[in-house]
This record gives structure tokens, sequence and C-alpha cells, in this order.
């Protein structure tokens, strides 16, 4: 039971689990230990049904609340459908942010443009999105200690006042990170992650959004090579979704997780 996943919480009706970064949440191609969901039935065995109330990105890591039955997957849900659940995401993410702290609303829909199906993107006509950032630390890696950095990487303007600054040869082995803490005031797909981006602080291993959309391609199509994976420098991304708060059932539910190893390592240095 062990190799399923780590129990935060478990009663007769909810059981809490920390998702580790890179699985599935619902399956897709392998065995029965390949997703989150197909996990949980062997767990639970006969006993019950799971329905996952909220879901993570694949690379995302953290804390994901499995119904047992569909009574209360129906109230979980409710709550879950009028936001009445504080969520709380760690980010490492390039670049020193400038701002302690502050508000990104920008509205998010499709990028038409993009050659990754299922990438989204800031733009006018979108559905409103709103990420709330704090700044927890902000830190320089050096390449030379032995961190996997990237040769080369290109560190651009950031909007809403937050810079990036810009890499010259002195500056490519300290490369500087900030650790932020995220409040997420809408449910967006992939919300933080365009926002952050949007910002001009892509999250560190972030294929997707972090600037070369040929990266994800690279992965699904099982070409990446090791230049790409040492510019990515993380193997996921560096999203954790470690805090919920909701009320249910006349009580209040307050579960945390910490971050897994290779998350709290690189902020080590």
């Amino acid at each position: 039971m062990e190799k399923l996943f780590n129990i935060i919480h478990e009663g007769e009706d909810l059981l809490v689990v920390h998702k580790p970064a890179d699985l599935v949440c619902h399956p897709t191609k392998g065995d029965e230990y390949s997703s989150l969901i197909s996990r949980a039935r062997i767990y639970l065995k006969a006993a019950s049904e799971p329905h996952l109330v909220n879901r993570l990105d694949r690379e995302t890591s953290g804390l994901v609340v499995i119904a047992k039955n569909p009574v209360a997957a129906r109230e979980l849900g409710k709550i879950w459908e009028s936001r009445a659940v504080q969520k709380e995401y760690l980010a490492i993410v390039h670049g020193h942010v400038v701002a302690e702290q502050g508000m990104i609303d920008a509205p998010l829909g499709k990028d038409e443009t993009s050659i990754v199906a299922i990438k989204d993107c800031v733009r006018a006509d979108g559905t409103p999105a709103q990420t709330e950032f704090f700044v927890e630390k902000r830190f320089v890696r050096d390449g030379r200690e032995g961190s996997p950095l990237p040769a080369i990487m290109t560190l651009e303007n950031g909007a809403h006042g937050v810079t990036r600054p810009t890499a010259t040869p002195s500056a490519i082995r300290h490369l500087p990170f900030s650790l932020l803490r995220l409040l997420p005031r809408s449910g967006r797909k992939h919300q933080i992650r365009i926002h952050l981006a949007h910002l001009g602080h892509s999250i560190v291993g972030d294929k997707i959004y972090g600037g070369d959309s040929d990266l994800y391609l690279a992965l699904v199509e099982g070409r990446l090579t090791e230049e790409q994976r040492a510019r990515l420098i993380l193997p996921t991304h560096a999203l954790h979704a470690g805090r919920l708060q909701f009320h249910w059932r006349e009580r209040d539910w307050d579960f945390a997780t910490p971050p897994e190893p290779l998350f709290t390592d690189f902020l080590k240095a």
C-alpha cells in the first residue's frame, strides 16, 4: 500500500492524499498504478466507489480530495463549484520577483496560435481569472556547484512592473529564482502556470509555458534530449498544491502537505 500514495487524512466518506509529481489523475495508458484514481480503487477495494473531487496536472504535486461514495462526491463537488475552497500553492519561478506581493488579474482562453493543442493563454476575450502571489524567498543557483542549470537561458522583461534580469555571460552561472506562495482566486485550467509566465516569471521545469512549446512535444513524442532536459533544470515543473481549507458537514477542514524532496532540495542552494 505504501506504493500507492501518502495518506494525509482518511474518514468514513473522505480520503485526502498527496499526489506525487508525474502521476496523472485519470487513466491514460499503463498499468493499474499509472493513475491516481486507479490507485484509489486498489486501496479502497470494493468497499467504496472513489470520486476525485479536485484534480492536479500530471507534474503538479500535492493535495487531492477523494470522496468515497456518490453522496460525499456531490456534497464536496458543490463546495468546489461554489469556489468556497481556499487553495494555497508553492512555486519556484525563474528570476527575482520585484514586488513582495500582488494580484495577477488576466482573463484566460485557448491559445489558437500554439502548436500544443492543450495550451491556453491570456487573451482579452477570455474567462476572468485572478491569482494572488507572495514572495517567500529570492535566491540564486550557482551552476558551478554541480546543480543541473542550463548553459544558456533567455530571461525577459516581465509585465506588471516585475522584471527578470537579462542574462549576460557573467550571470549565466548565477541564475536568480524566487519561491512564491500562490492563492488562486479562480480555478481555470493551467491558471497559475499561465499567469506566472504572463508575469514574466515562468515556473521552473514548465514544458508548455516556459517559453519553448517544443519541449512539451518532445516529451510526449519521446525525443527529449539531454540539452532540453538541462534547459528545463527539473524533470517536473516546480508547482505544489500544499494546502486546502473548506467547510463541510458543519466542520472546518484544513489539510496541508509539504513539497517533495526534488522541490525542497532546489531551495537549498
